[in-house]
């Protein structure tokens, strides 16, 4: 399991190594996880409750550089 990088409102924000294209990362909810694409700030795969899910993106907005440098950080691989 990789470390949680951020918390929103009790959403759990993950990046992990070793990934795939395109630069994503995973949110976790109670039960529920998606998988968001940074750059087009939707959801690849997954399910979480509209309430949830708009406040990824509204977090996402607000740090979409910072969450592309982390991915980065994790995969420069891809880079």
């Amino acid at each position: 399991m990789a470390p949680t990088i951020d918390i929103v409102d009790g959403i759990r924000i993950l990046f992990y190594n070793g990934e795939h294209w395109p630069p994503h990362f995973h949110a976790i909810y109670n039960e529920y996880e998606v998988i968001i694409d940074i750059q087009k700030t939707t959801v690849i795969a997954g399910q979480m409750p509209k309430k949830a899910l708009k406040k990824v993106y509204i977090s996402l907005a607000e740090n979409k550089g910072w969450a592309v440098d982390i991915f980065f950080e994790l995969n420069p691989e891809l880079r």
